[in-house]
């Protein structure tokens, strides 16, 4: 016998860009079956409003044709009537994120949430979803990777599938084309690699890094808890780079670059970002997919669903991504350092630390940090980056004070919530953090959560004998740590530039430029008469001196503009971090307890 409700997922022509999906509900509400979408997917916070990509939406029952009326813009009612119900419509496919669907003659990716309305009131029954291969010679070589359960699927991984309900329906990103899959195994769970795309890779090292940092995050949480398996889709491109957390798979965008070739030992930047970015995700296997906000699991995801306690569930991770790495032996402790100065530095340059705090920029996401313009650097701060580094003090503050570590309060949110399956109340980290140490916390996390007072983390560092030094800018490549070289910048502009252009992207709040009247968009051409290019601006601004004026000549849309800019010394807002050397006793021992011998 077949789900009350079954969903039939095909392509006619993967150039349209449509997948054409039809919903059976076998006994829907006699007085009027309501369907709606959903507006926005756990893990990103933003409304996407899926709704929008559906067309041609009509009703059936028993072939005959059912009215349907609109309630909003996503949802709508099948007027009255006894029988089975059958919807078919299209939703096109052409979003490159990893939040939507994607279709064309190479590759088709989806989240169920973009294709498959809910019948309200079956929320909780079973759901089926056949998937079937495109048709054409194009797809012949198609394949079909999801962690949802099959029930009769075919060598090639298309068929039927099902789900106990809808929650769990729309949790399985699925990924069709003619991919490579690399497997391996994770104490005793069978893990894989999905690549789509063009791409050279060192297989065997990659898999190998995988494993290791795969394993080290089941350790921290005692092997809780046990997969059918895992997998890491990861759609290869020019470029791009992010990633979207599910309960048993991640799927993931990056760049061909990020990818180390074979015979070659070195950890590039690019390697080393890819890697954080599966250790960070695979981290939310806990940290949000099952370690979860009560207020993310009450929402039906209609509307926003508001939390100040964001920095927990991606600052957190943020913090361990990075410390994963460390700990399953991929780099050592003076680049892990350079990590965090990297991190730190990224902060110091962000006005809008000063302006809102961690718990806000949690609650506001939906409006600051998904949608984000030129002015966001001014106004708000990243629970991405600060939380990482807010997460980092809390850490040391426990480990410094008490008996216990992050570790351990992770592992206890693990116990009393990710493995019951019971929401974490707002605040919940706090009251356990202070609950297994023993510490009264409040203060510290009043400052570093609801203030804008700076983060204490110089002085935290020092108490694990780790010197940090704050220095001016060495260039527009300086981001922080030891990787720079030359002499500091001797003067700035407070603006930035858009990556191989000379269009202002950013002016900084009360900075030289924004005195002056420069503003984001304007393009600039010449300075003291002498042409801007992306090529020799870096020597511009390195020939500037505090305090003497420079004329800038720019166009704001096609008006030619000038204007007096009187640079100013450089912040010191660039982080080198460095292990102290001498350092014995308890100092010694801390620090080896944190990042090791």
């Amino acid at each position: 016998m077949s789900a009350p409700v079954v969903f039939n997922i095909t392509v006619a022509d993967p150039n349209s860009h449509l997948f054409n999906v039809r919903c059976t509900v076998r006994e829907p509400d006699a007085a009027g079956q309501v369907f709606s979408l959903p507006s926005w997917l756990r893990g990103s916070y933003l409304v996407r409003d899926f709704a929008k990509h559906v067309q041609g939406l009509t009703a059936t029952r028993a072939h005959r044709a059912v009215a349907v009326t609109r309630l909003d813009k996503r949802s709508f009612r099948c007027a009255p009537g006894r029988g089975a119900l059958t919807l078919e419509y299209s939703v096109y496919a052409h979003d490159p994120s990893v939040r939507k669907a994607w279709l064309d003659d190479r590759r088709g990716f989806f989240n169920a949430s973009s294709l498959c309305y809910c019948p309200v009131g079956f929320e909780r029954s079973e759901f089926e979803i056949e998937i079937r291969r495109p048709a054409g010679s194009q797809c012949k070589d198609w394949k079909l990777a999801t962690t949802l359960a099959a029930k009769k699927v075919g060598r090639n991984g298309f068929g039927l599938y099902r789900a106990p309900d809808y929650e769990d329906l729309i949790d399985h990103p699925v990924e069709m084309g003619p991919f490579e899959q690399l497997d391996f195994e994770v104490d005793g769970i069978p893990h894989a690699l999905v690549l789509s795309g063009r791409y050279e890779l060192d297989r065997e090292r990659v898999i190998r890094d995988l494993k290791k940092i795969c394993h080290v995050e089941r350790e921290m949480f005692r092997q809780e808890p046990r997969l059918q398996r895992y997998l890491f889709l990861a759609q290869v491109t020019a470029g791009a780079y992010g990633g979207l957390e599910h309960r048993s798979s991640t799927a993931l965008i990056c760049s061909r670059e990020d990818f180390p070739r074979k015979g070659s030992d070195e950890l590039s930047r690019e390697y080393r970002g890819f890697l954080g970015l599966c250790s960070h995700e695979y981290f939310h296997l806990w940290n949000v997919k099952r370690i979860t906000a009560q207020r993310f699991l009450e929402s039906d995801l209609s509307a926003e669903a508001y939390t100040e306690d964001l920095w927990h569930y991606e600052g957190i991770t943020s913090y361990y991504d990075d410390l994963f790495l460390l700990r399953a032996g991929l780099f050592d402790a003076p680049t892990y350092l350079d990590i965090v100065a990297e991190n730190a530095t990224r902060l110091a340059r962000n006005p809008g630390r000063a302006l809102h705090t961690l718990a806000d920029a949690s609650f506001e996401a939906w409006i600051k940090y998904y949608q984000p313009d030129e002015h966001t650097p001014n106004a708000t701060v990243s629970y991405y980056v600060k939380g990482g580094l807010a997460a980092l003090c809390l850490d040391l503050t426990l480990r410094l004070h008490s008996d216990i570590t992050l570790d351990d309060v992770m592992r206890g949110l693990w116990k009393r919530h990710g493995a019951t399956g019971i929401g974490v109340p707002e605040g919940g980290l706090e009251t356990l953090a202070q609950e297994l140490s023993g510490l009264k916390l409040k203060p510290f996390f009043d400052r570093i959560l609801r203030s804008t007072r700076e983060l204490p983390l110089a002085e935290l560092l020092g108490e694990f004998g780790v010197q940090a030094q704050q220095r001016p800018t060495q260039g527009e490549n300086d981001r922080g740590g030891r990787s720079a070289s030359g002499a500091a910048l001797p003067a700035s502009l407070g603006l930035g530039l858009k990556t191989g252009d000379t269009r202002v992207s950013q002016i900084f709040s009360d900075s030289p430029a924004a005195r002056a009247g420069i503003a984001a968009g304007d393009q600039l051409v010449a300075i003291d008469g002498l042409r801007i290019t992306p090529a020799n601006w870096p020597r511009h601004l390195a020939a500037l001196q505090p305090g003497i004026s420079c004329t800038l000549q720019f166009f704001r849309d096609d008006e030619l503009l000038s204007a007096t800019v009187l640079p100013q010394k450089p912040a010191r807002d660039t982080w080198t971090l460095s292990l102290m050397p001498g350092v014995g006793g308890e100092t010694l021992k801390r620090r080896r307890r944190w990042l090791g011998a």
